[in-house]
Protein backbone atom coordinates (compact mmCIF):
# COMPACT_ATOMS: atom_id res chain seq x y z
CA UNK A 1 0.00 0.00 0.00
CA UNK A 2 1.56 3.73 -0.87
CA UNK A 3 1.90 5.72 1.61
CA UNK A 4 0.14 9.12 2.48
CA UNK A 5 3.57 10.97 1.37
CA UNK A 6 3.63 9.14 -2.03
CA UNK A 7 0.51 9.62 -2.98
CA UNK A 8 0.81 13.15 -2.09
CA UNK A 9 3.80 13.76 -4.38
CA UNK A 10 2.53 11.63 -7.26
CA UNK A 11 -0.37 14.27 -7.11
CA UNK A 12 1.35 16.83 -7.63
CA UNK A 13 3.20 15.14 -10.45
CA UNK A 14 -0.05 14.69 -11.93
CA UNK A 15 -0.97 18.87 -11.40
CA UNK A 16 2.44 19.57 -12.40
CA UNK A 17 1.79 17.73 -15.44
CA UNK A 18 -2.26 18.97 -15.94
CA UNK A 19 -0.10 22.18 -15.70
CA UNK A 20 1.97 22.01 -18.75
CA UNK A 21 -0.79 20.95 -20.85
CA UNK A 22 -3.48 23.72 -19.11
CA UNK A 23 -4.68 24.69 -22.33
CA UNK A 24 -5.60 21.51 -23.51
CA UNK A 25 -7.38 21.06 -20.46
CA UNK A 26 -8.81 24.08 -19.55
CA UNK A 27 -12.58 23.08 -19.33
CA UNK A 28 -11.60 19.94 -16.89
CA UNK A 29 -10.59 22.32 -14.13
CA UNK A 30 -13.57 23.67 -12.87
CA UNK A 31 -15.60 20.68 -11.89
CA UNK A 32 -12.07 19.97 -9.68
CA UNK A 33 -12.70 19.28 -5.38
CA UNK A 34 -11.66 22.44 -4.16
CA UNK A 35 -8.68 20.96 -2.14
CA UNK A 36 -7.22 19.52 -5.63
CA UNK A 37 -7.74 23.16 -6.58
CA UNK A 38 -5.82 24.44 -3.90
CA UNK A 39 -2.75 22.50 -4.77
CA UNK A 40 -3.06 23.21 -8.65
CA UNK A 41 -3.20 27.31 -7.52
CA UNK A 42 0.17 26.74 -4.90
CA UNK A 43 1.86 24.84 -8.22
CA UNK A 44 0.56 27.60 -10.61
CA UNK A 45 1.35 30.72 -9.05
CA UNK A 46 4.60 29.48 -7.74
CA UNK A 47 5.27 29.21 -11.42
CA UNK A 48 3.49 32.41 -12.25
CA UNK A 49 1.26 30.91 -14.42
CA UNK A 50 -2.21 32.02 -13.41
CA UNK A 51 -3.64 34.19 -16.29
CA UNK A 52 -6.28 36.83 -16.61
CA UNK A 53 -7.64 33.94 -19.08
CA UNK A 54 -7.54 30.91 -17.01
CA UNK A 55 -7.93 32.07 -13.20
CA UNK A 56 -11.35 32.21 -13.64
CA UNK A 57 -11.54 28.75 -13.92
CA UNK A 58 -8.98 27.83 -11.13
CA UNK A 59 -10.45 29.35 -8.24
CA UNK A 60 -13.74 28.55 -6.32
CA UNK A 61 -15.59 29.83 -3.22
CA UNK A 62 -13.31 27.99 -0.45
CA UNK A 63 -10.42 29.91 -1.28
CA UNK A 64 -8.37 31.44 1.36
CA UNK A 65 -5.11 32.65 0.57
CA UNK A 66 -3.97 33.53 -3.27
CA UNK A 67 -0.06 34.60 -4.21
CA UNK A 68 -0.34 35.88 -7.16
CA UNK A 69 2.67 38.12 -6.93
CA UNK A 70 5.06 36.16 -9.49
CA UNK A 71 1.88 36.25 -11.71
CA UNK A 72 1.36 38.65 -14.64
CA UNK A 73 -2.04 39.89 -14.11
CA UNK A 74 -4.36 42.66 -14.14
CA UNK A 75 -7.59 43.89 -13.04
CA UNK A 76 -9.52 41.67 -14.71
CA UNK A 77 -8.45 38.98 -13.05
CA UNK A 78 -9.06 40.62 -9.87
CA UNK A 79 -12.68 40.63 -11.08
CA UNK A 80 -13.20 36.99 -10.82
CA UNK A 81 -12.48 37.16 -6.95
CA UNK A 82 -16.20 38.21 -6.37
CA UNK A 83 -17.35 34.51 -5.63
CA UNK A 84 -14.33 33.88 -3.50
CA UNK A 85 -15.96 35.84 -0.23
CA UNK A 86 -13.93 33.77 2.08
CA UNK A 87 -10.52 35.21 0.96
CA UNK A 88 -8.15 36.10 3.82
CA UNK A 89 -4.73 36.77 2.20
CA UNK A 90 -3.67 37.99 -0.94
CA UNK A 91 -0.51 38.71 -2.56
CA UNK A 92 -0.17 41.02 -5.26
CA UNK A 93 3.63 42.43 -4.24
CA UNK A 94 5.70 42.60 -7.97
CA UNK A 95 8.03 40.56 -7.83
CA UNK A 96 9.84 42.65 -10.06
CA UNK A 97 9.83 46.28 -10.83
CA UNK A 98 6.65 48.04 -10.60
CA UNK A 99 2.96 46.49 -11.29
CA UNK A 100 1.07 48.66 -13.48
CA UNK A 101 -1.84 46.30 -14.67
CA UNK A 102 -3.19 46.44 -11.00
CA UNK A 103 -5.02 49.56 -10.23
CA UNK A 104 -7.42 51.10 -7.73
CA UNK A 105 -10.54 49.80 -10.08
CA UNK A 106 -9.02 46.05 -9.46
CA UNK A 107 -8.46 46.54 -5.74
CA UNK A 108 -11.86 48.47 -5.26
CA UNK A 109 -13.52 45.21 -6.70
CA UNK A 110 -12.13 42.72 -4.38
CA UNK A 111 -12.58 45.11 -1.24
CA UNK A 112 -15.93 44.83 -1.97
CA UNK A 113 -16.60 41.25 -2.11
CA UNK A 114 -13.86 39.84 0.08
CA UNK A 115 -15.11 41.41 3.68
CA UNK A 116 -13.18 39.01 5.55
CA UNK A 117 -9.66 40.02 3.92
CA UNK A 118 -7.34 40.13 6.64
CA UNK A 119 -3.77 40.90 4.66
CA UNK A 120 -3.30 42.23 1.41
CA UNK A 121 0.20 43.03 0.01
CA UNK A 122 0.00 45.30 -2.63
CA UNK A 123 4.02 46.06 -3.17
CA UNK A 124 5.34 48.39 -6.19
CA UNK A 125 1.58 48.16 -7.38
CA UNK A 126 2.70 51.77 -9.08
CA UNK A 127 -1.19 52.53 -10.31
CA UNK A 128 -3.29 51.97 -7.23
CA UNK A 129 -4.23 55.29 -5.28
CA UNK A 130 -6.06 56.44 -2.04
CA UNK A 131 -9.31 55.16 -4.02
CA UNK A 132 -8.39 51.69 -3.93
CA UNK A 133 -7.11 52.03 -0.20
CA UNK A 134 -10.33 53.94 1.03
CA UNK A 135 -12.22 50.89 -0.48
CA UNK A 136 -9.82 48.49 1.83
CA UNK A 137 -10.33 50.19 4.92
CA UNK A 138 -13.94 50.88 4.60
CA UNK A 139 -15.53 47.11 3.56
CA UNK A 140 -12.54 45.15 5.24
CA UNK A 141 -12.49 45.83 8.91
CA UNK A 142 -10.69 42.28 9.85
CA UNK A 143 -7.63 43.76 8.25
CA UNK A 144 -4.33 43.22 10.18
CA UNK A 145 -1.61 43.17 7.81
CA UNK A 146 -1.19 45.95 4.57
CA UNK A 147 1.94 46.47 1.75
CA UNK A 148 1.60 49.52 0.28
CA UNK A 149 5.39 50.25 0.14
CA UNK A 150 6.44 51.63 -3.48
CA UNK A 151 2.84 52.86 -4.54
CA UNK A 152 4.09 56.19 -4.99
CA UNK A 153 0.49 57.64 -5.28
CA UNK A 154 -0.61 56.79 -2.05
CA UNK A 155 -1.13 59.97 0.15
CA UNK A 156 -2.20 60.98 3.72
CA UNK A 157 -5.81 60.45 2.81
CA UNK A 158 -5.07 56.80 2.95
CA UNK A 159 -3.66 56.40 6.38
CA UNK A 160 -6.52 58.61 7.60
CA UNK A 161 -9.30 56.22 6.53
CA UNK A 162 -6.83 53.00 7.43
CA UNK A 163 -6.86 54.61 11.22
CA UNK A 164 -10.72 55.18 11.46
CA UNK A 165 -11.99 51.96 10.25
CA UNK A 166 -9.08 49.24 10.49
CA UNK A 167 -8.88 48.92 14.49
CA UNK A 168 -7.24 45.68 14.13
CA UNK A 169 -4.34 46.45 11.99
CA UNK A 170 -1.15 45.34 13.18
CA UNK A 171 1.33 45.55 10.49
CA UNK A 172 1.18 48.63 7.47
CA UNK A 173 4.10 49.41 4.96
CA UNK A 174 3.96 52.89 3.17
CA UNK A 175 7.19 53.26 2.74
CA UNK A 176 8.13 55.41 -0.49
CA UNK A 177 4.76 56.67 -0.47
CA UNK A 178 3.81 60.44 -0.74
CA UNK A 179 2.33 60.71 2.83
CA UNK A 180 3.22 63.54 5.74
CA UNK A 181 3.65 63.90 9.43
CA UNK A 182 -0.60 64.65 9.51
CA UNK A 183 -1.31 61.01 8.05
CA UNK A 184 0.86 59.39 10.46
CA UNK A 185 -0.38 61.20 12.99
CA UNK A 186 -4.11 60.19 11.96
CA UNK A 187 -3.11 56.52 11.28
CA UNK A 188 -1.42 56.24 15.28
CA UNK A 189 -4.31 58.04 16.81
CA UNK A 190 -7.00 55.87 15.53
CA UNK A 191 -8.42 52.33 17.04
CA UNK A 192 -5.91 50.73 15.89
CA UNK A 193 -3.07 52.47 17.65
CA UNK A 194 -2.75 49.67 20.69
CA UNK A 195 -2.32 47.18 18.14
CA UNK A 196 0.21 48.45 15.94
CA UNK A 197 3.21 46.42 16.34
CA UNK A 198 4.98 47.23 12.66
CA UNK A 199 4.85 50.10 10.69
CA UNK A 200 7.52 50.79 7.61
CA UNK A 201 8.01 54.16 6.72
CA UNK A 202 11.47 54.34 4.79
CA UNK A 203 11.80 56.69 1.72
CA UNK A 204 8.93 58.91 2.74
CA UNK A 205 10.30 62.24 1.99
CA UNK A 206 7.89 64.49 3.24
CA UNK A 207 7.90 62.85 6.87
CA UNK A 208 9.44 64.82 10.04
CA UNK A 209 10.27 64.02 13.82
CA UNK A 210 6.62 64.42 14.34
CA UNK A 211 6.16 61.35 12.72
CA UNK A 212 8.61 59.21 14.79
CA UNK A 213 7.00 61.26 18.03
CA UNK A 214 3.58 60.13 17.32
CA UNK A 215 4.36 56.22 16.77
CA UNK A 216 6.11 55.91 19.86
CA UNK A 217 3.76 57.92 21.77
CA UNK A 218 0.44 56.44 20.73
CA UNK A 219 1.67 52.86 19.76
CA UNK A 220 2.57 50.85 23.52
CA UNK A 221 2.68 47.77 21.20
CA UNK A 222 4.79 48.86 18.80
CA UNK A 223 8.25 46.86 18.07
CA UNK A 224 9.58 47.53 14.24
CA UNK A 225 9.45 50.76 13.00
CA UNK A 226 11.37 51.72 10.23
CA UNK A 227 12.38 55.29 8.52
CA UNK A 228 15.44 54.89 6.67
CA UNK A 229 16.34 57.54 4.25
CA UNK A 230 13.66 59.98 5.50
CA UNK A 231 16.01 63.24 4.79
CA UNK A 232 13.68 65.64 7.11
CA UNK A 233 13.74 63.01 9.91
CA UNK A 234 17.26 64.22 12.77
CA UNK A 235 19.72 61.56 13.53
CA UNK A 236 18.31 62.82 17.41
CA UNK A 237 14.86 61.69 16.52
CA UNK A 238 16.44 58.36 15.31
CA UNK A 239 18.29 57.36 18.26
CA UNK A 240 15.06 58.75 20.32
CA UNK A 241 12.77 56.47 18.69
CA UNK A 242 14.89 53.49 19.40
CA UNK A 243 15.28 54.03 22.88
CA UNK A 244 11.98 54.45 23.32
CA UNK A 245 11.08 51.09 21.14
CA UNK A 246 13.45 48.97 23.06
CA UNK A 247 12.40 50.24 26.07
CA UNK A 248 8.54 49.32 25.92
Amino acid sequence: MSSPRRVSRLLDLCLWCFMENISRYITDIKPLPPNIKDRLIKIMSMQGRITDSNINEILHPEVQTLDLQSCDISDTALLHLCNCRKLKKLNLNASKGNRVSITSEGIKAVASSCSYLQEASLKRCYSLTDEGVLALALNCRLLKILDLGGCLSITDVSLCALGENCSLLKCVDFSATQVSDSGVIALVSGPCAKKLEEIHMGHCVHLTDDAVEAVVTYCPQIRILLFHECPLITERKTTCGLMNISTS
